[in-house]
């Protein structure tokens, strides 16, 4: 079964994910950035979700992880919990 790790900031709104995607290719920092604006409980944890299967998260999250390269932030990706930047740490195909 396919395995990824990931890590996300989710924010309430488009506007404020587009800012914060723009940070973070202009140099800061994604779980510095994840710590101090994600309210997501991940955030602690810098936005690390840690490892997870195809179909553990939401369609439109899970979509996103299994088929994005590795180490590019993807996003805005709107859920029903809001807007998230996504990174993919890590897959197993």
């Amino acid at each position: 079964m396919p395995q990824a790790s990931a890590r996300h900031i989710l924010v309430d709104t488009e506007a404020k994910c587009n800012e914060l995607k723009s940070a973070i290719e202009n140099g800061a920092d994604f779980a510095q950035v994840a710590r101090e604006n994600s309210s997501c409980p991940s955030s602690r944890d810098g936005g690390n979700l840690g490892t997870f299967g195809r179909g553990q998260m939401v369609k439109e999250f899970d979509e996103v992880v299994f088929s994005a390269p590795v180490g590019v932030v993807q996003g805005p990706v709107k859920t029903q919990f809001g807007y998230h930047l996504v990174e993919v740490t890590s897959r197993q195909d």
